[in-house]
């Protein structure tokens, strides 16, 4: 076997199509199952795709590298649950385009990290993490209330992703840019609209204590108070989630 080995190992070309060979095995067999998604990830009541603000709250939310520090993936160990809450499932990622499950934890996981605290303190600790967290390895992200949030790209990001399978409508993709803007405002009087298309557990407001303008810290944090809090756990079947 040695022997075969090296021999392979001294014919280039053979060699090179022997890795493309495995490579591509590996490959399929992690793409083909994701056609399939939709009959092997179990709807869950109240899960539903990002409001345009939490959508762009997500992508600063990749863009700063925070999955690098910050899973969002729960385990069902019993040490995972007791401090961050009921375990992760499949249907909470199904809209991801990509999961942020993780596997750092330089900082704690984010899964249920929606409406554990005030606006305020996501603001101030986004801007000054050693200020609110003692010793924290943080990098500081003051730039994002300064920043003015581009909601004119947000129809174009609904449609990409309605192409990938997310179930945006044509007037959800219509009104992303309006949406955005007026999720941060509550003044607007704009509840109804997005009530109507996303639900109850929409939350308008100002987030981050700007009123006068949309940043990407409204975004952000939009994105970060939403987390774990589409799910009703308390009243969730469990026996059927695990069918």
């Amino acid at each position: 076997m040695d022997t075969k080995h090296a021999k392979l190992e001294r014919n280039g070309i053979a060699f090179a199509a022997a890795i493309l060979f495995v490579a591509s095995l590996g490959g399929i067999f992690e793409i083909a199952p994701l056609f399939t998604i939709e009959n092997t990830v179990e709807k869950v009541d109240g899960m539903r795709p990002y409001t345009p603000l939490e959508l762009a709250g997500r992508d600063i939310y990749v863009r700063e590298g925070c999955y690098a520090c910050h899973s969002q993936m729960i385990r069902t160990l019993k040490s995972d649950v007791d401090r961050y809450g009921h375990f992760s499932l499949a249907a909470e990622s199904m809209y991801d385009h990509p999961h942020q499950w993780g596997s750092k934890r330089t900082g704690p996981d984010l899964a249920r990290i929606g409406n554990k605290y005030s606006d305020a303190w996501h603001v101030a600790h986004l801007r000054t993490p050693r200020e609110i967290v003692e010793g924290s390895v943080m990098p500081g992200y003051a730039f994002l209330s300064e920043t003015r949030l581009d909601t004119a790209r947000l129809p174009a990001s609904l449609t990409a992703l309605s192409r990938a399978g997310v179930p945006y409508t044509s007037e959800q993709i219509a009104h992303a840019d309006s949406d955005a803007r007026y999720q941060a405002d509550r003044d607007a009087n704009y509840e109804d609209a997005l009530i109507d298309r996303y639900g109850e557990k929409v939350q308008i407001r100002d987030f981050d204590g700007q009123p006068d303008k949309v940043t990407e810290m409204d975004a952000l944090v939009a994105y970060l108070q939403m987390l774990g809090t589409l799910v009703d756990f308390e009243n969730l079947n469990e026996e059927e989630i695990a069918r």
